[in-house]
């Protein structure tokens, strides 16, 4: 908090209220801080105080979120931006955005989970991580899930309650590989740890509420004949052509679902140019996908 978070918040914001034309002085005294401390925010990158954000986990677009919302309050009032600045600090630990930072730190503290625990009964933190991580390990001892893992290897997305941006949204950092034929999962799942799928799953919820978790499997013809075991109710995309300055996956998921009726199970993505055709599968909950994932990699191993 007071090495990463707080001056590199405090940067922004005087960057922000600087812009939005207060003077030094008067940002000294809305922030608590001294005029030389504004005016050597001012005169220094922003660059490092992202870069240093980063190691909580927090993106650029999150950050400048964080600052439009804490400028604002600053300037209604002293009590109105602490009580933001700790709501925001409390969401950081409940998702486990700081652990990484504090491991690197006190190694020791490698299997600690307090800060999300603490904060549980707020965020749903916890137990949203907990559920993925159970989900995840049931594809790491299936011996035929591998088979249905694609190139692009997998990742399974949750969003325990409303969600508005992927940063809502739980994921596995880094993916679930194939290591010796087996599903492996790079890291524990976290907060915020795919921007991808869980826009797919996002995407998808405004269109059925009931959707809340989200995994990606290969797509050929073995798999279409192991779908019609399951009955499975789908919606097919594809045919696009790669986007080098966008995801035109999520344009077509998002075309694909605008033009539907009724509920769905799976998107059919046929892949385009450069895009590798995938299955998502749709769930209520982790442990629901990874179960139908291998309902469906036992269907696809037996034809």
């Amino acid at each position: 908090m007071m090495d990463i978070f707080l001056p590199s918040l405090r940067q922004l914001v005087s960057k922000r209220l600087h812009d939005l034309g207060l003077p030094q002085v008067q940002i000294s005294r809305l922030l608590g801080i001294t005029q030389a401390s504004v005016s050597l925010y001012l005169s220094s990158s922003l660059e490092r105080a992202y870069s240093s954000l980063s190691a909580l986990s927090i993106g650029r677009e999150e950050a400048d979120r964080y600052v439009a919302l804490l400028s604002e309050d600053a300037v209604s009032g002293p009590l109105e931006a602490q009580e933001t600045m700790m709501t925001i600090w409390r969401s950081i630990l409940g998702k486990g955005m700081a652990c990484d930072a504090h491991r690197a730190r006190y190694p020791g503290l490698a299997e600690c989970d307090i800060c999300m625990r603490e904060m549980a009964p707020i965020l749903g933190g916890a137990d949203a991580i907990s559920e993925v991580s159970q989900a995840v390990g049931v594809l790491e001892r299936s011996a035929s899930f591998p088979a249905v893992m694609p190139e692009v290897s997998v990742n399974l997305a949750f969003a325990p309650g409303p969600a508005k941006g992927p940063e809502d949204v739980v994921a596995i950092p880094g993916r679930i590989v194939k290591v010796r034929n087996r599903a492996r999962s790079m890291a524990r799942p976290e907060f915020g740890a795919s921007r991808h799928l869980a826009k797919v799953l996002l995407i998808s919820q405004k269109k059925q509420a009931r959707v809340r978790a989200c995994i990606n499997l290969r797509y050929d013809s073995k798999m279409q004949s192991a779908m019609r075991h399951l009955r499975l109710k789908t919606i097919e995309i594809g045919g696009y052509s790669a986007s080098p300055n966008g995801d035109s996956t999520l344009d077509s998921v998002a075309s694909g679902l605008a033009g539907s009726r009724g509920d769905f199970d799976a998107i059919i993505d046929t892949g385009g140019a450069g895009v590798e055709p995938s299955l998502y599968l749709f769930s209520k909950g982790p442990r629901q996908a990874a179960e139908l994932a291998l309902k469906l990699a036992g269907f696809y191993s037996a034809d």
